[in-house]
C-alpha cells in the first residue's frame, strides 16, 4: 500500500498528465484511497490546514489543437493549467464538498461491480445529498472535475452514457450469445445503440458500407432511414438525436459539427477520445438557390453568440469560418427541412450528389 500511495502521490504531483486513464475498477479504487490519504494526512499535521483540489483546468483559454502529422484528424486537448475546488472559498466550498461526494458514491458502485448512467447518479445523490445537488447539470460538472482530479476516464470510475443513439443502414451486429440484427432491417426507428462501452467492445460487426453518415436531427435520420438512402449510398446512419453535423446550416450545427471533428472542452480529459475526422455534407451557401426565400429564418441573438464565437475559435477551419461570416452578414439561417419542397425523396438525392461533389466516392 506505501507503494502504491508513494506512485499515486507522484501521479497526483504530475502536471505533465493530461488526459484521462482508462482504468480498471480497482486501480481508480485506488487513486480515490490516495486522494483521501493525502486530505486526512493534512488534516491530522500539527498544524492543519485544509488544501485545494488541483484540478486541470477546462476553459477554453487552457486548450488547444493537436493536428495530426499523418493523419487529417485533430482534436482539442487541455494544456497544463490548473483550477482548483476549495474549502476556503465561499463560492466554491460545495463544489469542492461535491467532488467528495461523487467519489463516495463511485467508490461504492465500482466495489458493488455495478454502473450507472449520469442521470442515475443525479437522483441518487438528490436524494443522499439534496443540499449538494440540486441539477442535473451540477452533477455533470462535478463527474469531470472528479476526472480532472483522478486523471481517470469517466467509464473507469463506473459511469456510462444514456442509450440515445440510434444506427441504421448496411451493419450487422450481433451480441455474444445473440442472433445477429440486420440493421437495414429496422426500419425508420433504427437499432439502439448501448451507453455500456463493454458491451459495445464485445459486439460482432459486419458490412459493407464505405461510409458512416453521421445525422443531426431525429427527424432527419427517421426520413433517410425510411427511404434506405444506405442503399443508393453503401453507408451506416448514426444519430445522436441532437448532436449532429449533416442537417443544418445554422450557427449550432456548426458547433455540433465542430464537437465531432475536435472534441469538446466540456469533455475535459476525455476530449481527444471522441474526436473524429468528419465532413460537412450540411446546407452551404451555395445551396440557398435550392430553398423557398420564405423558408429563411432570422439569425436569432443566441445564434449570433454562438456564430461570433465559432468564429473567434482556433479550431475552425477556414472555408467553415466563410460560410458563417455570410450568414451573419445575411441575418438568416437555412434549416435543411427546406430542402422537401423539392418533394420528401429529395434529401437522399441532395445526400448522394453532395458525396459526390465532395470527391467521397
Amino acid at each position: 500500500m506505501d507503494d502504491l500511495s508513494k506512485s499515486s502521490m507522484k501521479f497526483f504531483s504530475d502536471q505533465q498528465l493530461c488526459f484521462a486513464d482508462i482504468l480498471l475498477p480497482h486501480e481508480v479504487q485506488a487513486r480515490i484511497q490516495v486522494a483521501v490519504l493525502n486530505f486526512l494526512k493534512i488534516l491530522s499535521s500539527p498544524d492543519p490546514e485544509i488544501s485545494d483540489l488541483p484540478l486541470i483546468n477546462r476553459k477554453s483559454s487552457n486548450s488547444r489543437v493537436s493536428e495530426g502529422i499523418l493523419t487529417d484528424v485533430s482534436w482539442i486537448f487541455l494544456s497544463h493549467s490548473f483550477c482548483s475546488r476549495s474549502l476556503m472559498k465561499a463560492n466554491a466550498t460545495k463544489a469542492f464538498i461535491r467532488v467528495w461526494k461523487v467519489m463516495e458514491m463511485c467508490f461504492e458502485f465500482l466495489t458493488q461491480e455495478k454502473r450507472v448512467t449520469q442521470r442515475e447518479l443525479f437522483y441518487k445523490l438528490l436524494c443522499d445529498s439534496p443540499h449538494y445537488f440540486s441539477s442535473q447539470l451540477q452533477v455533470n460538472r462535478t463527474i469531470q472535475d472528479v476526472v480532472a482530479l483522478l486523471r481517470c476516464s469517466r467509464y473507469s470510475l463506473g459511469i456510462m452514457a444514456s442509450s440515445k443513439g440510434l444506427v441504421a443502414g448496411r451493419i450487422l451486429l450481433q451480441e455474444p450469445n445473440q442472433e445477429a440484427v440486420d440493421c437495414s432491417a429496422c426500419g425508420s426507428s433504427g437499432y439502439a445503440i448501448s451507453g455500456d462501452l463493454n458491451l459495445l467492445e464485445s459486439l460482432i460487426m459486419k458490412t459493407d458500407a464505405r461510409y458512416i453518415v453521421v445525422v443531426e436531427k431525429h427527424a432527419i435520420f427517421q426520413r433517410l432511414a425510411e427511404d434506405h438512402v444506405f442503399n443508393q449510398i453503401p453507408s451506416i446512419l448514426l444519430t445522436a438525436k441532437g448532436y449532429p453535423d449533416i442537417a443544418t446550416r445554422n450557427p449550432a450545427g456548426l458547433a455540433i459539427l465542430s464537437t465531432y471533428k475536435f472534441g469538446s472542452i466540456g469533455m475535459g480529459l476525455e476530449a481527444y477520445r471522441y474526436a473524429c475526422n468528419v465532413k460537412w455534407l450540411g446546407l452551404r451557401g451555395d445551396d440557398l438557390q435550392l430553398i423557398p426565400q420564405q423558408s429563411l429564418a432570422p439569425l436569432k441573438p443566441r445564434d449570433l453568440q454562438i456564430a461570433r464565437s465559432l468564429i473567434s475559435s482556433t479550431t475552425l477551419q477556414d472555408n467553415y469560418r466563410q460560410e458563417l461570416a455570410v450568414m451573419m452578414q445575411s441575418g438568416q439561417r437555412a434549416e435543411i427541412e427546406a430542402l422537401y419542397s423539392n418533394g420528401y425523396d429529395y434529401l437522399g438525392k441532395y445526400l448522394a450528389k453532395k458525396i459526390v461533389q465532395a470527391n467521397y466516392i
